[in-house]
């Protein structure tokens, strides 16, 4: 018992902190790579790996129906919702990004409420997803003069469809029928990297050639998302979506904004204003009350 308590929060801290920390790694990396091809990149890298791995421990391939099912997951979590975070943070700062996601818990709670458990959200999670939402108004005034601010506004759609797949393929797991643990993280990654392939050649021509260009900086940042991100992130999540209650699993929506801003601006040089921090109190706050309602 006190080994499977030991390796619950292993894995939490590994989504605490290296999740938090992902964001600089893919703002760092789209200075050169194109955000469709770096995701294709590095979870094809990271997902054979995995695959290499799983079947010399699990030694079982999927079923058909298993196959399709971690095949789905993959596009959702990975394809749309990690490959928007990366186009996201190649024209915002990354950790005003990961506040973004921080409000993960409103899709997680409006999509379970709608097609999953059916139960209604309690007054302590409306309260809390108004507060969040509030906070990023605070932060994202679209009505403030646009050449006050040093981005564009229109990523924040983008991350919220990707929230949206995100909490959409986290809660479908438990629902389909999965492949063995390490092959099934290591399908979904395959799944999501073909996706982005395809992404790619659609609508990011001469994504390639930008691998001529790399850097020393750019190329430490994949393969430290191929290792750390992916193998490590990744693979504790996918762990986490199928042994951990959902309360505690959500609770990494506090830390990583937290994280992220701190990364931003040790390192990348991102301005961490006083109007960001307020911003990411409130949010962090609604996310706590939102977590909370939850549980009650």
């Amino acid at each position: 018992m006190a080994t499977n308590k030991t390796k619950l929060w292993a894995y939490l801290f590994a989504v605490y902190i290296i999740w938090g920390s992902t964001y600089l790694g893919m703002k760092i990396a789209t200075e050169v790579i194109p955000p469709f091809l770096l995701s294709a990149l590095r979870f094809l890298v990271a997902g054979t790996l995995l695959f290499s791995i799983g079947q010399k421990r699990e030694k079982q391939l999927p079923g058909k129906k298993q196959l399709w099912s971690a095949v789905l997951v993959g596009i959702l979590l990975i394809g749309i919702g990690g490959s928007s975070t990366a186009v996201a943070v190649h024209y915002m700062p990354s950790g005003l990004v990961a506040l973004i996601v921080a409000a993960i818990p409103v899709w997680f709670v409006g999509l379970d409420w709608a097609f999953f458990s059916r139960q209604k959200p309690t007054w302590m999670t409306v309260a809390g997803i108004l507060i969040g939402l509030g906070g990023l108004f605070l932060l994202f005034n679209p009505f403030e003069a646009a050449q006050s601010r040093s981005f564009p506004l229109w990523p924040i759609a983008v991350v919220a469809v990707g929230c949206t797949s995100w909490a959409l393929g986290s809660l479908s797991v438990s629902k389909l029928p999965m492949p063995a643990q390490i092959t099934s993280t290591a399908i979904q990654m395959l799944a999501g990297s073909v996706f982005c392939f395809i992404i790619s050649a659609a609508i990011e021509p001469g994504a390639w050639s930008t691998l001529g260009h790399l850097t020393l900086r750019s190329v430490s940042a994949y393969v430290y998302l191929v290792l750390i991100g992916s193998l490590v992130g990744f693979t504790s999540y996918s762990w986490l979506t199928r042994n951990a209650p959902p309360r505690l699993m959500s609770t990494y929506a506090y830390v990583n904004p937290v994280v992220a801003l701190f990364l931003g601006w040790l390192i990348g040089n991102e301005n961490l204003s006083s109007r960001a921090l307020i911003a990411c109190t409130i949010v962090i706050g609604g996310v706590v009350l939102m977590t909370l309602g939850k549980r009650k």
